[in-house]
């Protein structure tokens, strides 16, 4: 296989200047379309819980700003499938309501308790379903734009509640089906184990995993410690330094990345020595390449954060047999977020196979036990004080990044009866100044992963210039 090396991905070399030439649009970039509520409904779980009760959040969920994720996926019409809008609306509210029996929770709503935290009051309210039509074909939205095309139209907000639902019947009679959830009662790991029973549900096939909700398992050790290093990592609210008044914003793209081109990085991020992984390859590569943005500072070196997070699941019950299916099955919060910080210069100087090392580096400190116990009782003993992940938090004069991996989201189990999406992907515009990045598996099978971007313009612009042939804008065209 031919290597694709880094060099080779910078079709031309930054602008001297302090601006770059912004990439041309697509051509459907502009159009404007309309989106209009037939009816909405609160959908209650069929089986409701024999009493209303508060389920406490763990110390792991206590760490989530309520950061709404949201989520869709696009189902083309087939001429031998009944997908009228009655049809599939009528079988998301009927599964939808099945479903809710199993995750039960998420059909009531975040309260304060008596120490001002948050908790899940179960309470059988219910989930709010949009129906909607928009005037447009699925083939002409462009999808590269979610902010103009997704946002505010194809994913619904949370009126009330921590889960929201929308099905959006098209123009040429394909389906959108999407959902928003506060991240405070659930991570990427949660949302697509929901997602797959529910599918499940909907062609009436037996679910494999249900969900626990049980935070006890997520309770802090007898006597709390914690190793210093972690201080380094979150830091209570109270202590953020406060808000500036220089505020740069961020931009939503969504790109479509082939697989050969993954196996590519991660070919020139490995050595003989060691091979490193795809998600490892790919958060280096973003980093050596966004480290070109550096050259806006008005200082001649430029510290920048790269995160990522790491699911604790596996590292939480790795020792103790029992504990694997509680983890396996357990609906919240068990994600850390560390992070690493170089100078932009070095960077750029820097061979790919070099930063992986330096990636590794920092994620390798949390990919054990200790450090999600540690976590667990470094909550406890800052609690009622809220906290966060500094990383979430980047500095004004400085960049900060943070990669997430949607790889577990089950894009080719989303069958609600009407066969697999064509399309899927996250939409998080979550309101920090730092970047974000998430991943996730193409809907072909093939490999290939769809890319969404929230990243300040610069950053856009240097990823565009730099590596075009690498992050693809996406269209429905690109992938089908």
């Amino acid at each position: 296989m031919n290597m694709i090396k880094y060099t080779q991905l910078h079709q031309t070399s930054p602008a001297k200047s302090h601006h770059f030439h912004k990439p041309q649009p697509l051509s459907q970039f502009g159009l404007d379309y309309q989106v209009i509520v037939k009816g909405k409904e609160v959908i209650s779980p069929a089986v409701a819980p024999t009493s209303q009760h508060c389920l406490p959040l763990s110390n792991l969920d206590l760490l989530l700003p309520p950061i709404k994720i949201g989520v869709f996926f696009c189902y083309k019409k087939k001429d031998n499938t009944d997908m009228s809008s009655d049809t599939v609306v009528k079988k998301m509210k009927r599964s939808l309501a099945g479903i809710l029996s199993k995750f039960y929770p998420l059909a009531g709503e975040i309260v304060s308790n008596s120490r001002g935290e948050p908790e899940l009051m179960c309470n059988n309210r219910g989930v709010e379903f949009v129906h909607a039509r928009a005037d447009v074909d699925l083939k002409d939205l462009d999808f590269y734009h979610p902010d103009k095309t997704v946002k505010g139209k194809l994913v619904p907000k949370i009126n009330h509640g921590v889960l929201s639902v929308q099905a959006t019947e098209l123009k040429c009679g394909s389906i959108i089906i999407s959902c928003t959830i506060n991240h405070q009662v659930a991570d990427g790991y949660s949302v697509g184990m929901f997602l797959s029973a529910w599918a499940k549900y909907a062609r009436f096939e037996k679910i494999s995993n249900i969900p626990s909700f049980r935070p006890s398992i997520l309770n802090p050790r007898y006597q709390p410690h914690y190793e210093s290093s972690l201080d380094d990592l979150y830091i209570p609210i109270s202590s953020l330094p406060p808000p500036s008044s220089f505020k740069e914003p961020l931009f939503s793209r969504t790109y479509h990345v082939r697989a050969k081109t993954i196996e590519c990085l991660q070919c020139e991020a490995s050595t003989k020595e060691s091979k490193s992984s795809k998600l490892l390859s790919f958060t280096a590569f973003i980093w050596k390449l966004l480290a070109h943005g550096g050259s806006y500072s008005t200082r001649s070196r430029s510290p920048f954060r790269m995160g990522l997070v790491v699911n604790g699941r596996r590292f939480l019950a790795e020792n103790c047999i029992k504990n694997q299916s509680l983890f396996k099955c357990h609906f919240g919060n068990v994600v850390s977020a560390p992070y690493g910080v170089m100078d932009s210069t070095d960077l750029k100087k820097m061979t790919l196979d070099e930063v992986v090392k330096n990636v590794g580096k920092f994620v390798s400190e949390s990919t054990n036990e200790e450090h999600f116990r540690g976590l667990i009782d470094w909550v406890e003993l800052h609690r009622p004080k809220p906290a966060v992940a500094k990383i979430y938090f980047g500095c004004e004069d400085d960049q900060a990044v943070v990669v997430s991996s949607g790889q577990d989201l089950p894009v080719n189990d989303m069958d609600f009866g009407w066969g697999k999406p064509e399309f899927g992907s996250y939409h998080i515009p979550w309101g920090s100044r730092t970047g974000y990045i998430t991943t996730m598996p193409s809907a072909s099978g093939n490999g290939d992963w769809v890319v969404y971007m929230h990243l300040k313009q610069k950053d856009l612009d240097v990823i565009e210039l730099m590596a075009p042939n690498v992050f693809i804008p996406l269209s429905i065209a690109t992938l089908i």
